[in-house]
């Protein structure tokens, strides 16, 4: 495998190796590229809680601002040159004129401050023209390609969002589990960045079909990375022999 950690707890960043370009894995579920200056995240799902609340669910409408609050976060720490959004950055259509105000300014900060791309989702396949940036199908840099949705055929460096990877492993005490990145060294799947994102777990066929050998996950807990191969998710008889 090409993606590179052992397991056990790994701290802020995780480095990962895919198609012979170092990323890191990063705490806070983004994915940063240091010699390219590059920042990704993936399914921000702004205005989430808004569209809730219009069909009858009622959930506070702070998921937008408390999505906001950690991209400024990483952004501030990380210091990227570009920041590349993976798709379903807007929870729908409407929802970019649904955000506040108040967010919208902090997300035209954040877009005038950086170099700024939206890659197209199957919930935003228009972003909203009005907040700037660069809206693409998908984006090619050196070794690697960002799309929203993994593609069916292996494509080796495919760095990608949409399934909102979550995974769940035994320590002594009890079962512990969170959102998490997922990589076999030929692709990798990010988190779901946004707040009020739900996951899907990484034992479900849609992920299993894109990784059908062994693989690993950074999981993302309580403000730390840790990685594990995945005989601890799977067990050996499924992991290490790409059966299922």
């Amino acid at each position: 495998m090409n993606a590179r950690f052992g397991t056990g707890s790994t701290g802020d960043q995780t480095s990962l190796t895919l198609n012979g370009a170092v990323v890191l894995a990063d705490a806070s579920g983004a994915l940063f590229w240091p010699d390219r200056g590059l920042l990704v995240v993936a399914d921000l799902h702004l205005e989430k809680g808004t569209a809730f609340a219009g069909r009858g669910t009622l959930l506070p409408p702070y998921d937008t601002a408390a999505t906001l609050a950690r991209l400024e976060a990483v952004c501030r720490r990380l210091a990227p040159r570009r920041v590349l959004c993976l798709g379903d950055s807007f929870h729908d259509r409407r929802a970019g004129a649904r955000v506040s105000a108040d967010d919208g300014r902090r997300l035209a900060a954040l877009i005038q401050a950086h170099e700024w791309l939206w890659v197209v989702g199957n919930h935003d396949p228009a972003p909203p023209p009005d907040w700037g940036g660069q809206v693409v199908d998908d984006w090619v840099e050196g070794p690697l390609v960002f799309r929203h949705e993994a593609q069916d055929v292996t494509a080796a460096g495919e760095i990608s969002g949409h399934y909102h990877p979550k995974a769940s492993v035994p320590t002594r005490a009890r079962r512990v589990g969170g959102r998490c990145f997922v990589t076999d060294g030929h692709r990798l799947v990010l988190p779901a960045f946004g707040a009020y994102t739900g996951g899907l777990d990484v034992r479900e066929a849609a992920l299993r079909r894109l990784f059908p050998g062994a693989f690993s996950i950074v999981l993302l807990h309580r403000d730390r990375g840790y990685a594990f191969h995945s005989t601890h998710i799977l067990g050996a008889d499924l992991a290490d022999t790409g059966t299922y």
